[in-house]
């Protein structure tokens, strides 16, 4: 079975980014939706990026994770993903994106999407599927 790009990651629609959480090498943002019992997780290994109507906050700069928990408790309106455009998480009032340069990989995996009831699951690797221009 070969994979489809934002299959899974487009079952994230509708869902609201409840919790995001910072630990030292990484970032899980953590979603929710009633009455599923899904409680899906995006583990960031590279920190995205977040865009909002008037700024575009990368990684390190000044805001970074107060423009990322700002998107807290709202839903996901769309998602993207794509060979060379990474991963996008559309919320009502902002973007969070994945689409690191090679110079951003601090180990194998970029991202890995998992808790879906189903057992459904992704990770995504520099090399692969969206990812493939790293």
């Amino acid at each position: 079975m070969s994979y489809v790009f934002n299959s899974l990651l487009g079952r994230l629609v509708g869902y609201r980014l409840y919790s995001i959480e910072f630990v030292l090498d990484y970032v899980q943002l953590h979603f929710d939706a009633f009455p599923t019992a899904d409680m899906p997780a995006l583990t960031c290994e590279v920190n995205p990026t977040v865009i909002t109507s008037d700024r575009v906050i990368a990684p390190g700069q000044h805001g970074w994770a107060d423009a990322l928990v700002a998107l807290a408790g709202q839903s996901v309106t769309a998602t993207r993903e794509g060979v060379g455009a990474g991963l996008s998480i559309e919320l009502e009032m902002g973007t969070i994106r994945l689409r690191p340069r090679a110079d951003d990989l601090v180990g194998p995996e970029i991202a890995t999407l998992n808790a879906f009831a189903d057992g459904e699951w992704m990770c995504w690797r520099p090399g692969e599927e969206a990812f493939e221009y790293l």
